[in-house]
C-alpha cells in the first residue's frame, strides 16, 4: 500500500496508527534508512573473526508488517534493494561468504509527498511522485490524500 498526498494529511499519523494496532510492525524513514538497514548485513565478529549475518526492518517484519514513512526521500538504490522483497517476499544474502536466503513475508505501507509538494489531479498518478514504474508495481495499492483547500473552513479551523 503506498500512500501520496499533500503534507500536513496524516500519512504519517496512518503509519503511526498501523505500528501501534498491528501485532508485529516494524517503522523507518526513508530518509535514515538504506539498502542494508531494510534487507540484511554481514558483519565481521570483531572477537572470532568470523562473519555474522543481520536481518534489517523487511526480515525482522517477517508475518506482520513493514512501515516506512518519507519513501520519497529514499535514494533510487535503497528503494531498488526492496524490489526483492516485495515481489518474492524474500531477501537473498551473498556476502562475506554467507549465502542464504531470508524471508521477508511482510506487508509494506509507506507514505510518500507528491512533486513540488502538492498533488497535481490534472495530472496522471506517476507523473506526481518520483518513483520509477518497476516500484510502483510492487505496490498493490496506490492511495492519493488531498488537501482541498476552503479558506473559510480552514480559517474556521485554525
Amino acid at each position: 500500500c503506498l500512500l501520496v498526498g499533500d503534507p500536513g494529511t496524516a500519512k504519517s499519523q496512518c503509519l503511526k496508527f498501523v505500528e501501534k494496532v498491528a501485532d508485529r510492525a516494524v517503522f523507518t524513514t526513508g530518509r535514515g534508512s538504506t539498502a542494508v538497514g531494510l534487507t540484511a548485513s554481514v558483519s565481521k565478529d570483531a572477537v572470532t573473526g568470523d562473519f555474522t549475518l543481520e536481518g534489517g526492518a523487511l526480515v525482522v517484519a517477517d508475518k506482520g508488517v513493514c512501515l516506512i514513512d518519507e519513501f520519497d526521500k529514499m535514494s533510487d538504490q535503497d528503494r531498488t534493494s526492496i524490489h526483492e522483497a516485495m515481489e518474492q517476499q524474500t531477501i537473498s544474502v551473498a556476502r562475506g561468504g554467507i549465502v542464504t536466503t531470508l524471508s521477508a513475508r511482510c506487508s509494506v505501507i509507506a507514505a510518500a509527498n507528491p512533486i513540488g509538494g502538492r498533488y497535481d489531479p490534472s495530472l496522471s498518478f506517476d507523473a506526481n511522485v518520483d518513483l520509477t514504474t518497476p516500484i510502483l508495481s510492487r505496490f498493490d495499492l496506490l492511495f492519493v490524500v488531498r488537501d482541498e483547500v476552503h479558506t473559510e473552513e480552514d480559517t474556521r479551523l485554525a
